[in-house]
């Protein structure tokens, strides 16, 4: 593989055991699809690049990993392989990623990064709400939020029901802690608020 990170390396060796071989067929696979990516850290976790622009990415969490297309709502996508906004409780797309056998196939793959490949070649953006184009940081839920979310399986139902904005609001507020007391305390608010379907907000 050309263009690699040496800091990508560390955070597969540093992933879970379970995760490494995904992460590892993962960066492959973008690899062999696009001979031309660079590899890049942003936000804490692995970025491919095409022509400078974001193409995707992937993460690994306690119990799952996960891998997310920049276009991913302008992918052709009639099998319904990739997840909707609401269906994820974290940036991924292609759902809780836990084995290689959970992933589509691997010519499935390949077809999503060559057509996002080819909608960057394009000069097609991400859309914001507010309808102009540009990029937008993806949300990225925090892996020791995702952990506490875990010990209560409504919760992560209700969290994955949530908007995208409805759940920023969590991690933003739980990620503004100056100490880690607040945080810890910030994080059993939420988990609890969140197993009865309540935004941050419901208060006011």
């Amino acid at each position: 593989m050309n263009n690699t990170d040496p800091r990508i390396d560390t955070y597969i060796i540093k992933s879970a055991p379970f995760a490494i071989p995904v992460l590892d067929y993962l960066r492959a696979i973008v690899h062999a699809a696009c001979p031309e990516v660079e590899e890049t850290m942003k936000w804490s976790f692995p970025h491919f690049l095409y022509k400078g622009s974001i193409l995707c990415s992937m993460a690994s969490f306690k119990q799952h990993c996960a891998f997310g297309f920049w276009l991913a709502s302008r992918l052709t996508d009639p099998d319904k392989l990739l997840a909707g906004e609401g269906e994820r409780t974290s940036m991924g797309h292609l759902g809780r990623i836990t084995s290689i056998d959970t992933l589509p196939s691997e010519e499935k793959l390949i077809g999503f990064i060559a057509e996002a490949m080819y909608l960057i070649d394009q000069g097609v953006k991400v859309k914001n709400a507010g309808g102009s184009t540009g990029e937008k940081q993806p949300l990225v839920v925090p892996d020791y939020f995702i952990r506490a979310l875990e010990q209560s399986p409504e919760a992560v139902r209700n969290f994955a029901k949530f908007s995208n904005s409805g759940r920023k609001e969590y991690v933003e507020w739980i990620e503004g802690a100056k100490t880690e007391t607040t945080r810890q305390r910030r994080i059993v608010s939420a988990v609890e608020w969140i197993e009865e379907g309540k935004t941050r907000n419901w208060k006011y």
